[in-house]
């Protein structure tokens, strides 16, 4: 086996002592965020009456609040979170805003080719509503559609990147491929070797400050939501048409219901196993000097991935701070999401060091946060959608990391399911047909951490995959870092 590029240019590790010393834990999103956007919401106490409720206030959540009273303002629309709007992923992640709807067009072709034409131009759409909403809603939420960079690190990615640019030749997408001259022309790192730009199918945005203006923007047009709420139940009498929402405090009692619940676990039964949470790590470092951005170039202000398995992502915020993460994905057995999960001092140690191993002429500079959040993860690496209780209840969960954008079209679909509209949204196959569950403990555990050493394998080996992984990748099955 070889080595990374990560491991062959380790930098010293006082360097990454320096740049840790006075490291926040704290997601830096929401520590962003001005005093305006951080309401203090209400718990749910009593009984409230609605036509739609809606479980969790992230994204998904957010937009279907929204998205509902837009389809029909006069209707009666209730949102419960159990801790704060944005609290967990919406608030903490990357923030790329990426037009695709199945985590990539390669995962698209692999599970829906026949569909990859009306489902990335329904994704372009999608990105387009969401560019349209800043000014539409008078929102705020930094949306800078610069486009992403996919950067080769190792020789063998070159290739992977020439394909890249082959597949999109004949669709409309806007991508230029960089050779290693160009790419370290456009953001300075002895690490890239190539790259390729894609221009218009990607953005970046502020999650927090995202997640706080849908919330803002729905409030204003009459949606109630109640903070720090869990909820411990869902009832839908066989007798009644309604379905309760019920917390410890309280009850929605609703004509129909939303669960955008994501990571956390299901209120219903039957998708207990559809996911696993993974956990992901960051940091922030403190803005750079105009001379520190200078050395790097990127005036160009792409976010930017790498190709491994175990890939990290990066992207400037707009005080011109760097926010640098991924690489490691940790699974704990159990599916359990705690706290304590988020705080693992190695993964953020193993970040500094790719991210000075990245931009050395960077030594010196600190970090002011850490953080890590729970990724939903599914077995076909995007979400999956349906309906329970006589079709009173929709639920969407599994984005895989990759759901900034395609929550907005989350929304839309699981409106229409309770809507029981036929279009062309809700006759997709990702749409109609549930991709295959997780095992229960403890083959999830095995089968996790066997395929995260089958991954880190295939980096350490030209990105050849074992047997192991091609299995995984005939049923359809899958773990992404």
């Amino acid at each position: 086996m070889g080595t990374t590029v990560f491991e062959r240019n380790i930098p010293k590790p006082s360097v990454i002592e320096h740049a840790l010393a006075d490291t926040r834990h704290s997601v830096f999103w929401r520590d962003d965020l001005p005093e305006a956007l951080r309401p203090n919401r209400p718990r749910l106490t009593g009984t409230k009456v609605a036509d739609l409720v809606v479980v969790g206030g992230g994204y998904s959540g957010l937009w279907t609040a929204l998205l509902a009273k837009e389809r029909n303002p006069d209707a009666r629309v209730a949102l419960v979170e159990a801790r704060q709007v944005g609290w967990a992923a919406s608030g903490r992640n990357g923030g790329f805003c990426e037009a695709s709807l199945t985590h990539g067009h390669e995962n698209g072709v692999s599970r829906w080719p026949n569909e990859m034409p009306l489902l990335d131009r329904l994704g372009l759409e999608n990105l387009d509503a969401i560019e349209a909403s800043e000014s539409k809603y008078g929102m705020d939420f930094q949306f800078e559609r610069n486009g992403v960079l996919s950067v080769a690190v190792e020789e063998h990615q070159v290739d992977w990147l020439r394909s890249q640019v082959d597949d999109a030749a004949a669709g409309a997408e806007d991508i230029v491929f960089l050779d290693r001259e160009a790419v370290q022309a456009s953001v300075d790192s002895p690490t890239y070797l190539g790259g390729v730009w894609r221009k218009g199918t990607d953005a970046l945005v502020h999650p927090a400050r995202f997640a706080a203006e849908l919330a803002r923007v729905a409030e204003e047009r009459g949606v109630e939501i109640f903070e720090r709420s869990p909820v411990k139940r869902l009832d839908t009498p066989g007798s009644t048409d309604t379905v309760s929402v019920i917390t410890d405090g309280g009850r929605v009692d609703a004509a129909r219901a939303v669960l955008a619940t994501n990571v956390f676990p299901s209120l219903l039964k039957r998708n207990r196993l559809m996911t696993v949470p993974v956990y992901d790590y960051a940091l922030m470092t403190e803005p750079l000097s105009a001379a520190q951005l200078a050395s790097i170039g990127w005036n160009d202000r792409q976010g930017i991935a790498d190709l491994a398995n175990q890939f990290h992502y990066y992207r400037l915020s707009k005080d011109n701070r760097i926010l640098f993460g991924g690489y490691d994905a940790i699974y704990h057995s159990g599916r359990k999401v705690r706290e304590r999960h988020e705080y693992r001092p190695p993964s953020w140690q193993l970040l500094a060091s790719h991210f000075f191993t990245t931009f050395p002429q960077l030594e010196g500079l600190k970090f002011s946060h850490q953080w890590a959040g729970a990724v939903d993860t599914s077995t076909q690496f995007t979400t999956y959608f349906g309906t329970a209780r006589d079709h009173r209840v929709a639920y969407s969960a599994g984005f895989t990391g990759l759901g900034v954008a395609s929550t907005r079209f989350a929304a839309e679909v699981m409106l229409d399911l309770l809507e029981r509209r036929d279009n062309e949204r809700t006759s997709l196959e990702m749409v109609r047909k549930r991709p295959l569950p997780f095992p229960p403990e403890p083959a999830a555990t095995l089968g996790i951490n066997a395929t995260r050493w089958a991954l880190d394998r295939a980096d350490h080996n030209e990105g050849k995959r074992n047997l192991l992984l091609k299995t995984l990748d005939a049923l359809g099955l899958g773990f992404d870092s």
